[in-house]
């Protein structure tokens, strides 16, 4: 079994948009392990998005996720199960992403695009580790 972090980011929260969300990636047959809304604060958010520090987007980007509540759950599934959450999500940017996907269907602008995936394995291990240390 695979797991990964996904984050419903506060404009999904906010836009009503978290049990839509949760409910495409268990359509896809992924087991919700564990979920919680929370207030990410600054310290979380400069640790999450360590690899962006010093990049032009990076204060937006702080700003952004730690704006309003957002819904961080470990997802679980199969070996690929981070590239069938990637493959949900669609693009990064929502105007480059798919019909069918979360953020080709809901998102329309950057940075609001709803939903965080991890990119790897190592990412997702590091990822579940600051949220859910008790799950690491």
């Amino acid at each position: 079994m695979e797991r990964t972090l996904v984050i419903v980011k506060p404009d999904g929260v906010e836009r009503g948009l978290a049990g839509e969300i949760v409910a495409r990636f268990e359509r896809r047959g992924l087991h919700l392990l564990a979920a919680e809304l929370r207030s990410i604060d600054l310290e979380t958010a400069k640790a999450h998005y360590a690899e962006h520090d010093g990049k032009p987007f990076y204060g937006e980007l702080l700003e952004f996720i730690t704006r309003s509540p957002a819904l961080v759950m470990v997802l679980e599934g199969p070996p690929d199960t981070i590239s069938i959450v990637r493959a949900t999500m669609g693009a990064t940017n929502p105007a480059d992403a798919g019909p069918g996907t979360i953020r080709g269907d809901l998102a329309t602008s950057m940075p609001d695009n709803l939903v965080h995936g991890s990119d790897s394995v190592e990412s997702a291990a590091r990822e579940i580790a600051l949220y859910f240390p008790g799950l690491a």
